[in-house]
């Protein structure tokens, strides 16, 4: 299991130099990125003053140098920053990402021209000089991030809103790369809705660890109830949420469960899991598996119902996304003839953190069939009016790859009189939206953060993974 909630990035700053253009420019820019990284906490990794002309990158022999501090980072680095404090010289920094040979997310910045200082000793023309940049990255297959205007000095707040973006990037990419899922027994017989493609998956780096429900069951049912991880969990989840009316031997029940997830998800070095959260956990254990869910999610190890192996790998993506917790919804029901609000609903398993009137509780739509004793575990509460990010990654394995669609909109405080984990969401082009979704035959399953981080994970999806994605917005796309 890997933590992506470290508070301090490495970035490699490359800073492309042309020889006729002012060679003060390089050195006024190293200046303002060090204040740019002290202030934003970000951790430089880039020449010395003394190891090229002023630090920067003008020649093949700059370039390697360059190329190889990058490399001994590799481990550290996040991402690059390419900084033109004037035109700079695209080949010189072309190389320096060929010789790498880092396949990491790049951001290029170009300092602006000052109409009063277009005098030789001042001028920049780095306006000009980023479209060359980018015309050799796209020769050599370099894949890049545009700032959000064609140019922007690094005090500017558009700067700083587009570093934070791109190390969303970052996370989003290099947390996907080798990331290993869990799969917790078989999907539920009645959905065909979360049928994916494991070989699809393992082409792209994510691999699949599998256990049959009944292992898990059965090591949970051989606990002592006295063992110190017992426990610990029982105390864990008491300490999670309310659990009005729930008999504690169903508490005791979970955490007997949640120890043998626990291990097991430690033994394989899992990062997130779905899980067969009905009917059989019910039928043959008595409880319902949502709060140790919930929690997990909670600590960034996202958890999915239904064995939605595609859905927990959704959650991921977007929790790196946005740093905060991912849940899995359904796309559940119309919120009476608003065309641009929906229900979000599970019975529910959704993180601590969307839920501030969180409590464990019983499923009454299982119980219903299963005996609602039997359903203990399930959680209530609502979640309140917050910005949203939507999203879901699928197999298309008719096509032989993976497919996306993200989108921003609202959750918001209108009524609504019902049980299990809920939320009301407004949506820009719902209808759009949901055509979309059935006719491109994406689940019914959805995942949601509370954060605007939807073209972050366009870019990461598409531009740098490759995948497709759809980018939903308030208007059409022309």
């Amino acid at each position: 299991m890997r933590s992506f909630k470290k508070t301090i990035h490495s970035l490699g700053f490359l800073y492309g130099n042309r020889d006729f253009f002012p060679d003060q420019l390089v050195t006024e820019a190293r200046a303002d990125l060090a204040r740019f990284c002290e202030q934003t906490g970000l951790r430089a990794i880039q020449l010395g003053e003394q190891d090229s002309k002023l630090g920067g990158v003008e020649t093949l022999a700059d370039a390697r140098k360059c190329a190889e501090l990058f490399k001994g980072h590799a481990e550290e680095l996040d991402g690059i920053v390419v900084v033109l404090p004037n035109f700079g010289d695209e080949k010189g920094v072309t190389e320096v990402l060929r010789l790498s040979g880092l396949n990491l997310p790049v951001l290029i910045q170009a300092y602006p021209d000052d109409l009063k200082q277009l005098n030789p000793a001042r001028r920049r023309d780095a306006y000009c000089g980023k479209i060359s940049v980018c015309n050799n990255f796209v020769q050599a297959g370099i894949k890049f991030t545009l700032t959000a205007r064609h140019v922007s000095h690094p005090a500017s707040q558009e700067f700083a809103a587009d570093v934070q973006s791109f190390l969303g990037v970052c996370r989003v990419v290099k947390g996907l790369r080798g990331v290993r899922l869990g799969a917790v027994g078989a999907r539920p017989g009645a959905f065909n809705t979360v049928r994916y493609s494991e070989k699809i998956l393992e082409k792209h780096g994510i691999s699949v660890t599998t256990v049959d429900l009944s292992e898990i069951l059965a090591k949970a049912g051989k606990l002592d109830t006295g063992a110190a991880a017992v426990k610990a969990k029982l105390a864990e989840i008491e300490a999670y949420a309310p659990a009005p009316g729930v008999p504690p031997e169903k508490l005791l029940q979970m955490a007997k469960l949640g120890v043998i997830l626990t291990e097991w998800m430690e033994a394989n070095a899992l990062d997130a899991t779905a899980i067969q959260c009905w009917t059989s956990v019910q039928q043959n254990f008595g409880c319902n598996v949502c709060t140790l869910m919930s929690l997990m999610s909670e600590k960034f190890m996202p958890s999915a119902c239904e064995v939605d192996v595609t859905g927990a790998l959704t959650m991921f993506a977007m929790q790196l996304a946005a740093r905060s917790p991912a849940a899995l919804v359904d796309w559940n029901n119309n919120y009476a003839d608003d065309d641009d609000k929906c229900v979000l609903f599970h019975c529910g398993n959704w993180a601590k953190s969307l839920l501030p009137d969180i409590k464990i509780a019983n499923a009454p739509i299982l119980g219903s069939t299963l005996g609602v004793e039997n359903t203990y575990g399930a959680l209530e509460g609502r979640a309140p009016a917050a910005p949203l990010t939507f999203g879901r990654l699928t197999t298309a394995d008719a096509e032989g790859r993976i497919r996306a669609y993200v989108g921003e909109g609202e959750l918001t405080n209108d009524p609504l009189d019902t049980f299990g984990n809920r939320a009301v969401a407004r949506i820009p082009r719902l209808q759009q939206l949901l055509s979309y979704v059935c006719r491109q035959g994406f689940e019914h399953h959805v995942v949601m953060t509370c954060s605007r981080t939807a073209a972050v994970l366009a870019e990461a999806l598409g531009n740098y993974l490759g995948w497709e994605v759809y980018h939903h917005r308030s208007l059409p796309s022309a």
